[in-house]
């Protein structure tokens, strides 16, 4: 699973049963790079899932301009050809890293947290944490520990003044990521539409007093980053947590983009092209949500019409 070293299931958001299988007792201790691949990989056998690995999808194009018509999936092992897919691949391999002036010129280490592993890496050094989502508190805390951090991001995070009720408000946050994808808005961070909760970890930044954001740097150089009063501050590595952006090159050949710079959808299902579903995309970015979505494209394309 695609999660540094050091994050446990305590401070991961859970694992959301799939069907047919209960979630079983986890160590909150235990790292989620083990416990949730293995709960995963005990329904795929258990179920007999006919899943081939590994597969790289290059492109997936239309066969005809003719509604309904076959699609053709190349991968780098074969070709498919099928009347509908169900796109659930994710963010990971599509990092944002933003392109500050003379970054490219930066002598020290750079790493997005897609390349994070753990925070002994940077001992005794100082440290640039870019981002202001959870998982730019997260490694902020860790690496703090460590080393002398500085925490950067576009704007001053929002914390709740109050616990999240996922049941109440988390239907409001995905009624509202909806909205936005159902108007082809390009998906934004979960986060963003939430705030930052208060929790265990960023309670334990805000106490040793490494939670105090600085307004964006401007500029980059061999050692330095020019900050926004003027002054320059003097940093090892630069950890880039800026998210990531829907993993969906390989279907660049069909056309599903709005004039707002998103894929509209309707429920799972482009708007553009009901053949393909997106799981993952919009309201259901989070893992309760592509559970839900999943499930939602599984009936409509098995469902008699």
């Amino acid at each position: 699973m695609h999660r540094w070293d050091t994050l446990r299931m305590s401070t991961v958001n859970g694992i959301f049963a799939l069907p047919g299988m209960p979630v079983p007792t986890i160590d909150p201790d235990e790292s989620s790079n083990t416990a949730v691949p293995r709960y995963f990989g005990s329904y795929e056998a258990e179920q007999r899932l006919p899943i081939l690995r590994p597969r790289t999808v290059q492109d997936v194009v239309s066969l005809s301009d003719s509604p309904g018509a076959p699609l053709r999936v190349t991968t780098d092992k074969e070709t498919w050809q099928v009347e509908a897919i169900i796109n659930a691949t994710g963010t990971w391999d599509n990092p944002v890293t933003p392109d500050f002036p003379g970054r490219a010129s930066f002598l020290g280490r750079q790493l997005h947290t897609r390349d994070y592993a753990q925070a002994s890496e940077f001992a005794g050094q100082r440290v640039a944490v870019v981002g202001g989502g959870i998982s730019a508190v997260q490694i902020l805390e860790e690496i703090s520990r460590t080393a002398e951090t500085f925490w950067y991001t576009r704007r001053r995070p929002v914390f709740l003044e109050h616990e999240f009720a996922h049941e109440r408000e988390g239907v409001d946050v995905e009624r509202r990521v909806g909205s936005d994808a159902a108007k082809g808005i390009p998906p934004r961070s979960v986060v963003s539409y939430t705030g930052l909760g208060w929790t265990s970890y960023a309670v334990a930044a805000r106490e040793r007093g490494v939670l105090d954001p600085r307004p964006m740097f401007t500029a980059v150089s061999a050692h330095h980053l020019s900050e926004a009063d003027g002054t320059s501050t003097a940093v090892d590595a630069i950890v880039w947590a800026t998210g990531f952006r829907p993993s969906l090159a390989h279907l660049a050949h069909l056309d599903l983009y709005g004039p707002l710079g998103g894929i509209p959808v309707v429920g799972t299902q482009a708007a553009r092209d009901p053949r393909i579903h997106l799981i993952g995309y919009g309201p259901s970015q989070s893992t309760i949500g592509a559970n839900r979505a999943g499930r939602a494209a599984a009936v409509a394309l098995t469902t008699p019409t």
